[in-house]
Order: C-alpha cells, then sequence, then structure tokens
C-alpha cells in the first residue's frame, strides 16, 4: 500500500500503467514506498520534453524510474528495431527512453543540493501484456526487463529485486557506493517526493485532478447499484448500513429507475441540506416530489411556520395538518422512498402522514426506505423505529449494506475504532488504500485552533482541493473556529449554502447525509461518552479523501483512550 502521487489514476491511462498502479496501491508490502505516476519532465536530455510513467521511491532501496509498456507484443530484432503492437517499427528503444528519463531526475535533484551519494536512481521497463521477445543487450541489464510473467508475484518483490541488482551493480562500479546502507532513510525519501512533486503537478491541472475524483467515486458507487437489481422484484425493502455504503445514491438511483417506468415518486429525508440536494438533483423530473420530511407536509398543507416553532409544533402539531392534507390527496404516490429512515420512523405521527401519501400504505404500497439505526440516530432520542415500521408492514426486505464505497480504508477504519463500531462492520472498502493518514492535532486555545485550521485548509489547497471539494464541519452550533474567522474577516470562508465560491462551513448535524473529498472536523470537546461518539463517527465519515480532525487536548486523550481500549 505505497502513497501514490496522485491518488488516482486518470480513466484515460494504457492498461500497463492502471495495472501496475493498482498493484502498488493495493500491496501491503510497499507500505512505505512513494510513487508518482507521470512525472513530467522539463528539458530532458536528447529530448525537448519527457514523461516517466512511474518513480517509485523506495526507503531502504532507492529510486526506480519505470517505463511501463501495455502492447501484447514485444519484440527486438536483431537490426535494433522494436516492435510493439500494432505501432509502426521504430529504432527508439524503450530502455533509452526509461534511462533519459532516469537522467532527468538525477540532473534535477542535482540541482537541489540532495546528498544522493548513497542513494541507487535506476531504471526499468516492465511490458505488463507480453512476453518480451527480446535478446540480450549491452544497452541494458536482463534484471532491467519485466514481462507479464513477473506480475505472477507481489509487485513488492518484482521491483525490489530491480533494485537489489542495481545496489549490487553499483557496489561493483563505485567504490564509494556501500551496498549494506539503508539509504533513502524515509525522511530523504519524503525530501525526494517533495523536490519531485511540482514537476508531477504541471501535468494535470486542479480541473482534472477533481474530475478524475469524482469518477473514481462514482465508479465505486455504480458497483453497489447491483443491491437494487437484486432488490428490483420486491415491494418494500428496507435497505440497513454503516456511514458510506452508499445508501443516498441507491436511494437516488431507485427514485430515477422509478420514474423511468412512469411512476409518481415521493422521495423524503430528514436532514435540510441533503433535502435540498435531492430538490435540486430532480428538479427536471416532474414526476419526482423530493423534499425533507418537514417541508412536504408544510407544501402540503400550505401552513406558514410561526415565528419561533417549537418542537412540539415540528413534531405533533404539523404532521397533523399534514395527515389530513394527505388524506385528501387526488392522487397518491405510486412508489415511496425514505433516506435517513432512522430519524423518521421512531415518530409515529410521521409514519401516519407517509402511510396516507402512498398508494396502499405502508402496509402494502410499494416503498423503499435506507438507514444506519447503529450510529446516525442523532434526532430518534436513540429509539429505534425498526418496530414500529414492522408494526405496520408484517413483511418487507432488510438487505445489509456493508462495502464502503465512499472513505478511504484509513478514513473508514479511524471512523470505525474512535466510534465504538464492530470491528466488521464493514465487509470491505471499495476504494483503494492511498496510504495517507486521517490527521489528529490538539489545540490548547480558540487562537491555536483557528491556525490550525487555516494551516490545514493551506495543505489541502496545494493538494489541489478546491473550495467545492472541502468543508470544515463543527461540533458546536455557535462560535464554531470557522464562524470566528469569518466573523474576524477570513476571505476563506462562508456559512454553508451562502459560500459561492469560498470554503463552507457548517455544523456535523446538518451535515449529516451528505460528504466531501477533503472534511476539517473543528471544536471538538467532548468524546468520550456515546452520543458524542455517535456524533464523532457521523463527522469522520463524511470524508471520502482527506480527513483532519481537530480536538483539545482534554478530547484528545478520551480519543488515544479508546484506541488503547480496541487494540487490547
Amino acid at each position: 500500500m505505497a502513497r501514490m502521487i496522485p491518488p488516482i489514476i486518470g480513466a484515460d491511462s494504457p492498461p500497463g500503467e492502471t495495472l501496475i498502479y493498482q498493484r502498488l496501491a493495493e500491496d501491503p508490502d510497499c507500505k512505505d514506498w512513494i510513487v508518482l505516476h507521470s512525472l513530467h519532465l522539463a528539458e530532458v536530455r536528447r529530448a525537448a520534453e519527457g514523461e516517466i510513467d512511474f518513480v517509485i521511491i523506495m526507503p531502504g532501496a532507492g529510486v526506480l524510474c519505470l517505463e511501463v509498456k501495455s502492447h501484447r507484443r514485444a519484440h527486438r530484432g536483431p537490426d535494433g528495431v522494436w516492435r510493439l503492437g500494432s505501432q509502426p517499427p521504430t529504432d527508439k528503444s524503450p530502455f533509452a527512453q526509461a534511462a533519459r528519463g532516469m537522467h532527468g531526475v538525477l540532473d534535477y535533484l542535482g540541482r537541489k543540493r540532495l546528498d544522493l551519494r548513497q542513494v541507487p536512481v535506476w531504471s526499468a521497463v516492465w511490458f505488463t501484456h507480453a512476453s518480451a521477445d527480446v535478446p540480450q543487450s549491452p544497452e541494458w541489464h536482463s534484471w532491467q526487463l519485466l514481462d507479464r510473467h513477473d506480475l505472477r508475484r507481489p509487485i513488492s518483490q518484482s521491483l525490489g529485486a530491480v533494485m537489489h541488482n542495481a545496489r549490487k551493480h553499483f557496489a561493483q562500479k563505485f567504490s564509494r557506493f556501500d551496498v549494506n546502507s539503508s539509504e533513502p532513510s524515509k525522511e530523504l525519501a519524503t525530501a525526494l517526493a517533495a523536490q519531485l512533486r511540482p514537476r508531477f503537478e504541471l501535468s494535470m491541472t486542479p480541473k482534472q485532478v477533481s474530475k478524475e475524483r469524482a469518477a473514481e467515486r462514482l465508479s465505486f458507487v455504480e458497483e453497489q447499484y447491483e443491491a437494487l437489481d437484486l432488490m428490483e422484484q420486491e415491494p418494500r425493502v428496507l435497505f440497513t448500513g454503516p456511514a458510506g455504503t452508499g445508501k443516498s445514491l441507491l436511494a437516488a438511483e431507485a427514485a430515477r429507475r422509478a420514474t423511468a417506468r412512469g411512476e409518481r415518486v415521493l422521495f423524503v429525508c430528514f436532514n435540510r441540506l441533503l433535502g435540498g440536494t435531492m430538490t435540486a438533483a430532480f428538479a427536471d423530473l416532474p414526476t419526482v416530489t423530493a423534499r425533507t420530511l418537514h417541508s412536504y407536509m408544510i407544501h402540503t398543507t400550505k401552513v406558514s411556520v410561526p415565528e419561533a416553532a417549537s418542537q412540539e409544533w415540528w413534531q405533533a402539531t404539523l404532521p397533523e395538518l399534514a395527515l389530513e392534507a394527505a388524506l385528501e390527496l387526488s392522487e397518491p404516490y405510486d412508489v415511496l422512498i425514505v433516506d435517513e429512515v432512522q430519524d423518521v420512523a421512531s415518530n409515529q405521527a410521521y409514519l401516519d402522514v407517509l402511510d396516507a401519501s402512498l398508494v396502499g400504505g405502508l402496509g402494502s404500497g410499494r416503498w423503499l426506505m435506507f438507514g444506519d439505526f447503529e450510529k446516525q440516530m442523532l434526532y430518534g432520542g436513540g429509539h429505534d423505529g425498526r418496530g414500529e415500521l414492522a408494526a405496520r408492514c408484517s413483511h418487507f426486505s432488510k438487505p445489509t449494506l456493508s462495502h464502503n464505497c465512499r472513505n478511504t480504508p484509513q478514513i473508514g477504519s479511524a471512523a470505525s475504532r474512535l466510534s465504538g463500531m464492530p470491528m466488521n462492520a464493514y465487509r470491505g472498502y471499495r476504494r483503494r488504500d492511498d496510504g495517507v493518514r486521517p490527521i489528529f492535532r490538539a489545540y490548547t486555545s480558540a487562537i491555536e485552533q483557528q491556525q490550525q485550521l487555516l494551516a490545514a485548509l493551506d495543505t489541502l489547497t496545494s493538494e489541489h482541493y478546491g473550495s467545492s471539494e472541502i468543508v470544515i464541519l463543527s461540533a458546536k452550533t455557535e462560535d464554531s473556529a470557522a464562524a470566528v474567522l469569518a466573523e474576524n474577516g477570513s476571505p476563506r470562508l462562508a456559512p454553508y449554502g451562502n459560500h459561492g465560491k469560498k470554503i463552507p462551513y457548517t455544523t456535523i448535524h446538518a451535515y449529516k447525509g451528505l460528504d466531501a473529498p477533503a472534511v476539517v472536523v473543528t471544536d471538538i470537546e467532548n468524546a468520550g461518552d456515546a452520543a458524542a461518539q455517535s456524533l464523532f463517527y457521523v463527522a469522520l465519515s463524511r470524508a471520502s479523501d482527506r480527513l483532519v480532525v481537530l480536538a483539545d487536548a482534554k478530547a484528545m486523550k478520551e480519543l488515544a483512550g479508546i484506541l488503547v481500549g480496541r487494540d487490547e
């Protein structure tokens, strides 16, 4: 599981590069390696510019510049002419190409005054889809050539063998080289990557990086659609699963499928921000009514919300009015879809409204509901509403979603461990492990937390996360770190919903049901009790790619204690 830069690979990358990228990202024995893909080098020797498929920095071994060829045929004749797949014959050698890239790296790093005397920098060529028909040549060593047969063993072993031979070669050629040295160290490897990384960033614009991230996430969610396919013939289905298993996206897909069949759909959820997202998503589909449950009830009754409306008004009075209106509907809905059902089912009055809005009611009508009854019950007072559903409908399917398609394994594991979830809550992760761990920072004052927040945003911005891909979530409803910065004139931050091109901030409660590529969680002051852990779980599981957590010193000690307890 190497650290991959960039953390995604373009959908249009050659199949050989995609294969090597995936193997490097998934091999646990590549744990400390740093891999740069498509390193762009200007003024490479004897060429105006060049690109190295992979620069692989291996602590304790060296730096390998790897050229990857995806052709199904690789042949070099005695005349020195190369025939690669269906390409025209050429005298341009892949080994010479890899060597030029290697010298480009050496020249560039040499100008950075880094001590590389004990760091072998070498090159190799991998024909991933061919049995290479290449005779011995003084132009390269036999161990610099890999082909499809070398994929039969872990990639860490195949590439490790290349660098092992390179180190032996260096020891024979250079008397100053110590074959037993452990260079590069992890610190030097990080420094090398930091110097080379700007060269990579020239080859992929921030817009392209963002597009590829979105495409990758969508591809994994589409795998979850199989769950809907299996339930297609079931009239009533309750999907349950922890955060990140694609419940909201499956709910949206179910609505699209129903409207494609010509059915009228009522789609409701509990969270205001999620409701706004769904309303916008279905704005062009007149047969779908997508709202929060409370918005639907207000729309149905056409009542005005009283000033300072009480909890009693929202939970009892409004549902009573909405029930009367729903009973008079000339055309109840054909299909009901409920997201965040754990926040709805515990209130009988809410269920009465939905029952009256659906052809056949909850007992015999067609509905799909999606929820997490374990760790995301923030509004139901801890009451599990599945019993209320069962009382109204004795026959419905109850599939469980257990593959995480949102979070990287590092983020998903942190959210699970720190919230007290069972260690087997997720059957697996669709996302690759990019080797980047969540960042936890302790603060001792409000000023220190604000400084940490700004530093975290600077780091995320440098990694090509735009303002539309970052969100700041606070455990506080007032005077959050981001709100204070904004009120003091920070031009970068604004409340969610009115943020425009700025970085938005909101509460953890408000953001439940949504997600973002990069999340900064702030104002964590309590992590010890069950309610705090549930809130913490919701917060951490919102992040798909990058996660930063800012907690006060007391809460950070509580988090450390939770981890120690889980590991014992």
